[in-house]
């Protein structure tokens, strides 16, 4: 067997001494995507074989908080009271995927949502019928339905009507990852699936222009797999590849990873070096946490010129997006004595100056004269009449900030406050996970899902909770099917 190793460099067929194992489908990665990949081939009548570099399966989407975005009117959205339609969860979420959406992949994600949620109750995920309306990062508790993004916001809530659609599997606060990954993994144990644990995928096998499997090691020996159909990378994304992410993503170098120590970019690489586009490089969820109480949501984000810049009722991962983008990465936040009680849970900001008017605040903390004070003078002249016209910051938190003393909460990044992001660029794919080449061609026996693949969600502005496990699921199994399917 060969010595190389490079995942930008197939391996030629011919060069393979034998093989180790053949199956039908190949499925490299045992997170949610994997999974889900691997359940619906074997369901689909193929033979599969699924690899993990890891002990076990689980991935990134067990450590999540497993909120899985659906609607159109699940069941849990209807038992807690909310209508949804497919249009209006098609409608927001085209806002929330920004300028580089995917319009196919959003229309057959969102007319297929209520397939994909019944898809994961036959499986055994369990929904708790219950509504946790508070701001928070998850369900607090054992909840099943919340809000998980700017749903409500001014924008988003004139195009669509709103509505919750992040769905937790029945577990405790962020407990629904692995509870998510549990049930999926007891699901493939009911299968013929053949799981490879302690199994790194090193680079493909290409046989005249087709991928026909993969040469991994384990144990120390290289092993090569073949795939008579295809193969399926579900190896999350690159955020622990510090040198891929100073190249494609450097706005998330100084950010705190999130995810396994495995989202290495391995599969992006390989797909890459097969001939396979990658998009939405740059792009990635990060956040900076000022609520879940929303106590915080009534105070005020500045800039270090003094100026306001976001509505701050908006989803984490909208403030921590706009956070970034300010001169410097300094980003302040005005409090009260009404608001002021501790630091908000997760920051940990650090009080910056402490002031009796905000003309003393400006002082303190360095402001040039007359910026800071006329933006908290604009900002309370508007909220004494529950109006925010600048942001339009929700009716709920909007209030005048006038009981002294005020304070400067610090939220920027150089302070070491926790700003924990992921990718979300990866390999051009079709809505059944076929890897694409920058020219649009398909790759023969090749796809993608997952953090692996540029799914549905493409803005770190417009991220919400749920929708990187629900594209992982939902395309992952797509994935499989295609696959299972090719000749």
């Amino acid at each position: 067997m060969t010595g190389r190793t490079d995942p930008c460099t197939p391996l030629d067929a011919r060069e393979v001494e034998d093989w180790f194992a053949e199956t039908d489908v190949l499925v490299v990665g045992y997170g949610g995507a994997g999974a889900c990949a691997a359940l619906e081939a074997d369901a689909s009548g193929a033979d599969v074989v699924l690899l993990e570099v890891a002990s076990a399966g689980g991935g990134t989407t067990a450590l999540s908080g497993g909120q899985i975005y659906l609607g159109g009117g699940t069941p849990i959205q209807r038992a807690c009271g909310f209508e949804d339609t497919r249009e209006a969860m098609e409608a927001y979420i085209r806002i929330a995927a920004g300028a580089n959406a995917d319009l196919e992949k959003i229309r057959v994600y969102c007319e297929e949502s209520l397939t994909h949620f019944d898809w994961l109750v036959a499986q055994g995920v369990v929904f708790n019928p219950e509504y946790y309306g508070g701001k928070h990062t998850n369900t607090p508790e054992y909840q099943s339905l919340c809000w998980s993004g700017n749903e409500k916001g001014w924008r988003e809530s004139q195009a669509a009507k709103p509505a919750p659609r992040a769905h937790k599997p029945k577990a405790f606060w962020e407990d629904g990852g692995a509870t998510l990954m549990a049930t999926l993994r007891a699901a493939v144990e009911r299968t013929r699936i053949r799981v490879e644990p302690d199994t790194r995928a090193l680079t493909l096998i290409r046989e005249n222009g087709r991928i026909v499997g993969a040469l991994c090691r384990r144990d120390g020996a290289q092993r090569a797999f073949r795939a008579r159909r295809g193969v399926v990378l579900a190896c999350g994304g690159f955020i622990m590849n510090r040198d891929m992410v100073a190249k494609y993503a450097p706005r998330l170098v100084d950010g705190a990873p999130l995810g396994s120590p495995h989202d290495d970019g391995s599969g992006i690489l390989m797909g890459i070096g097969a001939g396979g586009a990658a998009l939405n490089m740059s792009e990635g969820f990060v956040s900076v946490i000022w609520y879940p109480d929303g106590v915080f949501c009534e105070g005020v984000f500045v800039n270090e010129q003094g100026q306001r810049f976001v509505n701050e009722d908006c989803y984490h991962a909208r403030g921590g997006h706009h956070c970034l983008n300010q001169t410097g990465r300094k980003a302040y936040m005005v409090v009260d004595d009404a608001i002021y009680t501790k630091p908000p849970l997760y920051s940990a900001a650090e009080v910056r100056e402490v002031g009796e008017s905000f003309e003393e605040l400006e002082q303190a903390a360095g402001f040039p004269a007359g910026t800071l004070s006329a933006t908290m003078a604009t900002y309370n002249r508007f909220a004494a009449k529950g109006e925010d016209p600048l942001f339009h910051k929700h009716r709920d938190f909007l209030r005048p900030l006038d009981r002294p003393p005020y304070a400067l909460l610090d939220f920027s990044i150089d302070t070491g406050i926790f700003y924990p992001a992921f990718t979300l660029g990866g390999l051009d794919t079709t809505i059944d996970g076929e890897v694409r080449t920058p020219t649009g061609e398909r790759i023969p026996g090749l796809y993608a899902a997952g953090r692996t693949a540029a799914g549905v969600p493409r803005s770190g502005e417009g991220y919400a909770s749920g929708m990187s496990v629900g594209d992982a699921t939902f395309f992952g199994r797509r994935a499989g099917r295609a696959a299972a399917a090719a000749r």
